[in-house]
């Protein structure tokens, strides 16, 4: 009988991945294409924020189960801190591209928060690999 787990914290993480790393792209692509890639990136950064919840509590979870003296804890707790940072970084971009409830064109501020968003995107994904990898933590 099998008894390896699949945690759901792996599974979760692509949709705000995804979505967050095409809206930087849109957002530096609206330098010259306008609305429609502006437009598409407050889309997603929505989408984004949000799923990224749900990711982030599955996260939550496996990080509980690592024991204190795993060697992979001070990767873990970077990891995590990284996580927030992006999706407070991603947030902030989407707030700061709303009137109300209305996108509207993103100002450098929102640009900026948005590229800095995906450097600690990448740089938890990153950390993610050598938790999955180095120190085999989230899987079987």
């Amino acid at each position: 009988m099998n008894t390896a787990r699949h945690p759901l914290h792996p599974a979760l993480v692509h949709f705000p991945l995804a979505c967050w790393s095409l809206a930087t792209i849109a957002d530096l692509a609206s330098l010259w294409l306008g609305q429609s890639a502006w437009w598409l990136a407050g889309v997603l950064l929505a989408i984004g924020t949000v799923t990224a919840l749900a990711a982030m509590a599955a996260g939550l979870y496996e990080f509980a189960r690592i024991g204190e003296d795993h060697p992979g804890l001070a990767d873990a707790r970077r990891h995590m801190l990284l996580a927030m940072a992006a999706w407070m970084l991603y947030a902030a971009s989407l707030v700061l591209r709303l009137q109300g409830t209305t996108l509207v064109a993103p100002a450098w501020p929102a640009l900026a928060t948005s590229v800095a968003g995906f450097l600690c995107l990448g740089a938890t994904g990153w950390l993610g690999g050598r938790l999955v990898y180095l120190h085999r933590i989230g899987g079987a």
